[in-house]
């Protein structure tokens, strides 16, 4: 099959181990993202299957009908809505996911917490420059750890709160809450308890159209000047604006960013970049070289198992009877 591989930001794809297994296929790496439609189907012209990372590039109708030849979308993760999968079935186009059980976000989040409490990023800078000790920083021990949602990532963030010694509470869902009361842990009284008096609020609520905007100006504006935000899920889940509005009035005090809501950002142009007390990474928490070996040797496998005849995890199976 002709493979298209767009968004290898580091073109570390072609270095995986499971790379190989693509062997025998013709595949095309680009390591930049393009967003119009027009370039978009000048690089999928000839492709059979497109392998997407995450997010990273949207297939809509209008991308579609100029890809005739394209049999297969082959998603590494879940899908989050950009994809038109109607518009995939009504034109044939079979499309696969997956998921992977790494731990790579999570510790992420908790990196994001412990350089953010202690100022690691500045302090590396400043002893670089020649300087010395500038900021005093926070231990994470004792205080009050909050996790928005307690699903597979949540799940291991608020386990490393209690192995550091924090007070872990979770606010979510009621089957989420109910998960981690069964686990042993604390629930808050009420949303506006959770932001007013947890000293680090982590995120990691799935986004849709339920959760879009869910953390609003309001909720920020009751966390403590000496809160911080830690956002790894995705941006959309803040109202647009609101954090970066928020973090100019103290409250919460600090942030630690990893997703945002146009990516990739470029020339720093994003005004979460121009603020002191936001640390940010450039949407790093799922990329890492074992999460890389999973999401991608499934999105493999399931190439393989199309071209043989044998399609399998397919999320619109009415595709196959549509295809040409």
């Amino acid at each position: 099959m002709r493979i298209v591989i767009p968004d290898d930001y580091q073109d570390c794809v072609r270095s995986l181990d499971c790379f190989a297994m693509l062997a025998g296929h013709e595949v095309r790496v680009f390591n930049d993202t393009v967003k119009d439609t027009d370039a978009l189907a000048a690089r999928f012209a000839d492709a059979e299957a497109i392998v997407l990372t995450r997010e990273r590039t949207r297939i809509d109708a209008a991308l579609l009908d100029r890809l005739p030849k394209l049999r297969l979308i082959s998603q590494t993760g879940k899908l989050a809505g950009h994809v038109d999968l109607a518009a995939c079935t009504a034109r044939g186009v079979a499309v696969t996911e997956g998921s992977g059980a790494g731990s790579a976000t999570a510790e992420l989040a908790w990196a994001l917490a412990l350089a953010s409490r202690r100022h690691l990023v500045g302090e590396a800078t400043r002893l670089r420059q020649g300087l010395w000790q500038g900021h005093l920083g926070q231990q994470l021990a004792g205080q009050r750890l909050g996790v928005w949602s307690y699903g597979r990532i949540g799940r291991q963030v608020a386990a490393y709160g209690q192995a550091f010694g924090m007070q872990v509470w979770v606010w979510g869902r009621a089957r989420s809450t109910a998960s981690a009361r069964a686990d042993g842990f604390e629930v808050a009284p009420s949303r506006e308890a959770f932001f007013a008096h947890s000293d680090v609020i982590s995120l990691h609520v799935r986004l849709g159209s339920e959760t879009t905007g869910i953390v609003t100006e309001d909720d920020l504006n009751r966390m403590k000047a000496s809160a911080l935000l830690v956002n790894t899920s995705r941006a959309e889940l803040i109202a647009a604006g609101a954090l970066e509005r928020a973090l100019a009035r103290g409250r919460p005090g600090f942030a630690a960013i990893d997703v945002y809501e146009q990516e990739p950002i470029l020339g720093a142009d994003h005004p979460l970049l121009r603020l002191p007390n936001a640390l940010c990474t450039p949407h790093i928490g799922y990329v890492e070289k074992d999460n890389y070996e999973r999401y991608f040797g499934i999105a493999f496998a399931h190439i393989l198992a199309f071209a043989e005849g044998r399609p399998t995890e397919v999320v619109d199976p009415q595709a196959l009877a549509n295809a040409p």
